[in-house]
This record gives structure tokens, sequence and C-alpha cells, in this order.
């Protein structure tokens, strides 16, 4: 037990202290959904009218609406962000080795995603200060009841970019696939709009959202920002994590016959 600790504590300090030492990363964190809570908020206040819907209990501003989903956008670039480090590090960095230690794979696995999603609460809780300080006021006690719920979502992001990693041996690779995966997932969401909107446009577009997970992750995070419980949202984003960890696992776990599994021992 102590070899397992020891190893989650070191994982866990290195992310964290690779994040404190680029400065850049956390800017850019900060950067992107300050644009979207600032620019493009004003642009779409007019245009979007916005009913009470739940956790609302009165019509709000809709820079206060996006919030949830930019600190989702947050963990979602994080997520993908530390499993492109982790390609560079499965090739020629610390990985590498820890990933042929005696400790069981899924053990290291987990270290990693739990220090990225430790990563990811940290920026969100940077951009809910910075955005309390442009009048986005929130409940206090919400600001403590998120901390869970933003873990679970931290790690089921930080799961989907395991396992995109887990078949990808070139960052160019990975970088392009996440193009496919982090768009497509924060548009067809209710990040930006709710879903009712969605659905009066395009029944497709709206089905399609009810089944991202992201979606669900956005909802409860927005429930919990406000001292409620989303347990729809919270029970497919708990579905959507077992399934990535299951593929990450799958994908990271190397089989002696060249035909199974998703990734090969060289």
């Amino acid at each position: 037990m102590r070899a397992y600790l020891v190893a989650l504590v070191a994982i866990v300090a290195r992310e964290l202290l690779r994040f404190v030492a680029q400065r850049g990363r956390f800017l850019s964190a900060l950067v992107r959904p300050l644009i979207w809570l600032l620019v493009f908020a004003a642009g779409f206040r007019s245009a979007l009218g916005l009913s009470i819907i739940p956790p609302y209990a009165t019509y709000i501003p809709y820079e206060v609406y996006i919030v949830p989903g930019l600190c989702g956008m947050i963990q979602l670039f994080n997520g993908m962000q530390s499993s492109l480090s982790l390609v560079y590090d499965r090739e020629m960095g610390s990985m590498r080795l820890l990933l042929t230690s005696p400790l069981p794979r899924w053990w290291l696995l987990f270290s990693k995603l739990l220090a990225g999603a430790v990563v990811s609460i940290l920026q969100v809780y940077a951009f809910l200060g910075v955005a309390a300080l442009f009048g986005i006021d929130l409940p206090l006690w919400g600001y403590l009841s998120a901390l869970p719920v933003l873990l679970l979502t931290g790690l089921m992001l930080g799961a989907l970019g395991l396992a995109l990693s887990s078949g990808i041996r070139q960052l160019e690779n990975f970088a392009g696939v996440m193009n496919f995966v982090i768009f497509p997932a924060f548009f067809l969401s209710s990040a930006l709009y709710p879903l009712w909107k969605m659905q009066e446009s395009s029944q497709l577009l709206y089905r399609l959202c009810t089944l991202n997970p992201f979606t669900h992750a956005v909802e409860a995070i927005r429930f919990a920002l406000y001292g409620q419980a989303n347990l729809a949202a919270l029970g497919w984003t708990i579905a959507a994590l077992a399934v990535f960890v299951a593929l990450a696992l799958l994908g990271y776990t190397p089989m002696r016959q060249p035909s199974r599994g998703l990734s090969r021992r060289r």
C-alpha cells in the first residue's frame, strides 16, 4: 500500500509542478473561457433569450448561463492536454518507466487521471474567481458543493483523453484527433444554449446533444453550482467514466497475441 501511495503522490505532485512551471498553460486556460464570457456573451445576450429553467429560479443573463459550460470547457481542454503529454511521456518520458514498474497499470493510469483532474479543478476555481470580479455572482455554498462534481467530471473527461491516447503513438495524430473531439463535444451540448432551443431548430441535433457525455457533465456542474443534484446527469457522467476507463485500460494493457487489444508490446 505504501508503494501505491508513493506512486500516486509522486505523479500528482509532478503534474502540479509541471502546471505551475508552465505559466502559458495556466494563462491559456483562463483566456479561452474569459473570451467567451466577455466577448461572445455580449454579442449573444440579445440574440438568445432564456426562459426560467432549473436550477435557476428566475431569469438570468446569458453570461451567467454559460459559466458552467465554460467550466466544463476548461476541464475538457485540460483532459486532452494531459493526455497529449502522456503520449510524449509514454514514448520518451517518465511514464515509459512507470508503465514497466511492478505496480499495476490500472493504478498508474488512475494516478495520472487523478492528477489531471486536480489540475483542472484548480483552473476552474481560478476562472470562477476571475468571473466573480466581472460580476458573475454564484451562491457561496455552490463553490463547495461543486467540488465533488468537478472531480467526477474531471475524471470523466480525462478518461476520454486517456482512451483516445491509448491507440495513438505520434503527437501529430493526437492533435488532429483533439480537434475532432473537443469542438463537436463542446458545440453539441448545453454549454452555450439550452437544449430546448436546439430541439426547436433540429430534432437530430437535439438527439446528438442528449447522447453527448459532455452535455451531462455541464448539467451536473450547473446544478452543483446552485447546491442541487441532477441525478440523471450524474448517472450518465458516471456511466461515461466507467466506459472511458475500461477503454483506456484495454488500450494500455499489452497483449501477447497481436490480434488482441488496442496496443501491443513492442
